[in-house]
């Protein structure tokens, strides 16, 4: 499986963005899809996983209410929409993949990983 994180960017606090994620080499709807976050000089962290079916759970206590993950199979792509960024969200987001029923927080559940795309808050 082959994953492509895009959507990253320089925003202020406050702002919005969206991140996208498409995958490639293997039915979309067997994937269960993450996204993970990695700040500098921090380990990698769960944000949201969400399922086949589209049951979805957000992890990460600080995305709660302004982190919402969505997916659409019929274009293998997976989304974090971002709400109203904090400078402290300000790291490297990862989309993953693993290819089970069931979404985990577990970094090391995943086998498949996307690049990287930067996300920076600042004033």
């Amino acid at each position: 499986v082959q994953l492509q994180a895009s959507g990253g960017g320089s925003v202020q606090p406050g702002d919005s963005l969206r991140l996208s994620c498409v995958a490639s080499g293997r039915a979309f709807d067997d994937l269960v899809m993450a996204w993970f976050r990695q700040a500098p000089g921090k380990e990698r962290e769960i944000v949201s996983a969400i399922a086949r079916t589209g049951s979805s759970f957000t992890y990460l206590d600080a995305a709660k209410g302004r982190f919402t993950i969505s997916r659409d199979n019929d274009k293998n792509m997976v989304y974090l929409q971002m709400a109203n960024l904090k400078p402290e969200d300000t790291a490297v987001y990862f989309c993953a993949a693993r290819p089970e029923a069931l979404r985990t927080g577990r970094v090391d559940a995943y086998d498949f990983w996307g690049q990287g795309t930067l996300v920076t808050v600042s004033s």
